[in-house]
């Protein structure tokens, strides 16, 4: 399948849930590594004093500056490129926002938990649930399966 994988720079679990998927043969859009030779956006890359932004500062950069523009484009792109999304936890808003437009397109979401998560209602909306990688890649399987048995 064509896996978008959100979760947070901060995770460590992220690049080890991208290779797992991988080397189980799915497409992985990976935001830490979008392409060959990409290290993906970083707010660094803008302003080494972006830390230091106000919200006038911060509100700018989003309208203007090519380097948010081509971020956001890449990952906007592979979130409509992908059939699932993997929220890995624990993670932040963007991954949240990922999350939300991959239910908002009708998409699947699939949440994998952390060890101790936070409690979230809304975590309702995903299409599965998971405790641990080897989870998801069953969800994942059952997907394929599904996904080949609608094939007209």
């Amino acid at each position: 399948m064509k896996v978008y994988v959100a979760s947070s720079w901060r995770n460590d679990r992220q690049p080890g849930v991208v290779n797992l998927l991988r080397e189980h043969g799915h497409e992985v859009y990976d935001f830490r590594n979008p392409a060959p030779g990409d290290g993906g956006f970083h707010w660094r890359a803008i302003d080494p004093d972006w830390e230091s932004w106000d919200a006038a500062d911060y509100r700018e950069v989003l309208r203007t500056h090519p380097r948010a523009a081509e971020g956001f484009g890449k990952d906007h792109d592979a979130m409509e490129w992908a059939e699932v999304c993997v929220l890995v936890l624990p993670c932040g808003r963007s991954a949240h926002l990922e999350a939300g437009e991959f239910i908002g397109a009708g998409k699947r979401l699939v949440i994998l938990l952390d060890a101790n998560p936070e409690p979230e209602l809304m975590y309702m909306g995903a299409s599965s649930i998971c405790i641990s990688a080897g989870e998801v890649l069953e969800v994942l399987e059952g997907y394929r399966r599904d996904d080949e048995t609608v094939e007209p």
